[in-house]
């Protein structure tokens, strides 16, 4: 992070220099130190500047011009949605920010940090990344200003774009860079997008030629969807089968323009996540902050076993980030990893002596660990993606999970239990637990690791996410019905008094979201009071870039084109919010106040 610390590693200066809107955690969980260990474990020296300040570029030019290109994030959330509540209030804290403070990063982070390097680094190539920048990669609704925005390198003005996860993508572009090439050798890597002109036919002008046989995908341009809103969720249920098939590259016009979207990047094997998540990480903050960061507390002693998840929940990122497709670690390199945190917590007096509670051992779902698609493994290939001779995945299902979990989707569930137990076993570790919490769909098809799950992983809460009970709400969610979530707490009831245990489910339940009416809200309540539930973990739906939810709140219609209600204004949806929480006073007569007040500003309902 500074000159001195590139003394103390023998650098005189940089290859690669990223900029990231979080403060630096070096461990594993924070994108951009996670791609800073991985290219200097392929020997290009990188650094990282953490949060600089945007109105001066004095932060950005502490270690000299880098060689290579210079890579900008976010950070791990969306800045505005770090910045903003579902009903467009300014947050008061910051989990990735010293002191958990708010402000220290800015609106569009992407933008801001990409025209500040512009000006620290003239001529230098910029690269976009992460979670803000993939899910803006093309044409977006913008909750927050209740607009349609351009693809966010129309206005960024960096040279490429890497969506989804980014290991292969950044560090190809450092080997072509290192091989003298300019920023226009760039185009065409996978999991990429970059601006090209439109030729006479309206097609992209320059297409690399590792492209030249790859299926085509015309996206709605930017001006159709303005003038026909459905065209955001057709554009948005294309990108989502380019990910999971993962043959075909896009392009959207706009303004005259391309944005050319190649094929995603292939997921890491098993032997790479383990080589990846085998890095010497600290786990700690950098040593130059003062004050606690919420999240390096928060994530310590978890441990990420996997990414990608099958659900396709349309309210959900992961589709169009990490897609479905799931990339397991070895439980070999989880249990080196378990190792090394019962070695720090034993020699720590922070921590005690008594060994570490390790928080979790999961991913986006704890029990789809090892899964995967039995069609892939007969057709030898990874479902969704070509192997290189033509033989492409036939399956085109929305979800693995919905309407019913695919009986081509194996979910070794007892082999994750058996690494949970492995783990729970080393000298050093007193407890293990799985707090990014369990699937109910999954975990009903296998009894004995839903036992395990219940009396042995758990800590008295564990986390499920029913969303709602509305069948036509749950339909539109891409989630199972309401019989499968109480077949599943009938479960956990009977396991936690086998096991001896006082413990409780943890609901994840959504309001206003697209679809949803008041009476359904009602529905939900109704269906609280009679468990004697009082909701805790309830959240507004708020329409981030690039999900199908959002795409559907835009347009007002379902994935089949049918009209459906949205609440739409924030009164409406403080309305349905508070329907759930009766304690708050008389929301809905103040609501329909709002209502009335933003229907006669607004011109609608």
């Amino acid at each position: 992070m500074c000159r001195e610390e590139m003394r103390a590693l023998g650098w005189e200066r940089l290859d690669v220099l990223l900029i990231t809107g979080d403060a630096y955690v070096d461990h594993p969980s924070f994108g951009c130190v996670l791609l800073a260990r991985w290219l200097i474990h392929h020997g290009f020296r990188t650094g990282l500047v953490a949060q600089p300040r945007w109105d001066r570029t004095d932060d950005l030019l502490v270690m000299g011009r880098p060689r290579l290109f210079a890579g900008i994030s976010a950070g791990a959330l969306d800045s505005l949605l770090a910045h903003y509540t579902a009903f467009r209030k300014k947050r008061r804290d910051d989990a990735y920010t010293p002191g958990g403070r708010a402000g220290a990063r800015p609106n569009r982070a992407c933008l801001v940090y990409a025209n500040l390097a512009r000006q620290a680094f003239p001529g230098l190539p910029l690269v976009l990344g992460g979670i803000e920048a993939s899910l803006r990669r093309v044409s977006h609704y913008d909750f927050w200003t209740d607009a349609l925005r351009r693809p966010i390198l129309m206005d960024a003005k960096a040279d490429l774009l890497v969506w989804g996860m980014g290991e292969r993508a950044i560090l190809e572009c450092a080997r072509r860079l290192d091989k003298g090439a300019g920023a226009d050798a760039l185009a065409g890597i996978p999991g990429t997008a970059w601006l090209d002109r439109l030729d006479a036919r309206g097609h992209p002008a320059r297409l690399p030629a590792s492209l030249a046989n790859a299926p085509l995908v015309a996206l709605p341009g930017h001006q159709q969807i303005l003038d026909e809103p459905e065209q955001l969720l057709r554009l948005t249920q294309a990108l989502e089968q380019q990910v999971h098939r993962g043959d075909a590259w896009a392009f959207e016009p706009v303004d005259g323009r391309a944005l050319v979207l190649a094929p995603p990047a292939v997921p890491l094997s098993t032997a790479e996540m383990d080589e990846l998540y085998s890095l010497p990480f600290r786990r700690e903050a950098h040593p130059s902050y003062r004050e606690a960061i919420p999240a390096a507390e928060m994530l310590r002693t978890s441990i990420t076993s996997h990414r990608g998840c099958g659900g396709g929940c349309s309210f959900c990122s992961l589709a169009l980030h990490q897609g479905r497709h799931i990339s397991s670690r070895s439980a070999e390199s989880i249990l080196d990893e378990a190792r090394a945190l019962a070695r720090a917590a034993m020699t720590s007096g922070r921590r005690g002596k008594d060994g570490v509670a390790i928080s979790d051992v999961g991913g986006p779902t704890a029990n789809m660990w090892q899964a995967h698609c039995a069609l892939e493994e007969a057709a030898g290939t990874e479902c969704g993606a070509s192997d290189g001779m033509g033989r492409k995945s036939r399956c085109r299902r929305l979800s693995c999970c919905f309407p019913t979990v695919c009986k081509a989707f194996v979910t070794p569930q007892r082999n994750h239990v058996e690494l949970l137990r492995a783990v729970a076993a080393l000298p050093g570790v007193k407890q293990v637990r799985v707090a990014s919490g369990v699937r109910a769909d999954l975990a009903l098809r296998d009894p004995e690791a839903l036992a395990a799950y219940t009396g042995e992983f758990t800590g008295g809460q564990l986390k499920v996410a029913p969303e709602h009970c509305a069948p036509s709400v749950l339909a539109l969610m891409r989630k199972p019905p309401l019989a499968t979530f109480e077949t599943f707490l009938e479960s956990f009831v009977r396991q936690s008094r086998a096991a001896g245990r006082e413990q409780y489910v943890i609901p994840y339940l959504m309001s206003a979201f697209p679809g949803c009416t008041d009476e359904d809200m009602r529905t939900l309540a109704h269906w609280l009071r009679q468990r004697h539930w009082n909701p805790r973990q309830t959240q507004c739906f708020i329409p981030t870039p690039g999900t199908i939810a959002t795409a559907m709140y835009y347009c007002g219609k379902n994935e089949a084109g049918e009209d459906i209600a949205v609440a739409r204004t924030d009164a409406a949806r403080l309305r349905q919010h508070h329907i759930l929480m009766p304690s708050t006073g008389r929301p809905e007569k103040r609501a329909a106040a709002q209502t009335a007040k933003q229907s006669k500003k607004h011109g609608r309902s």
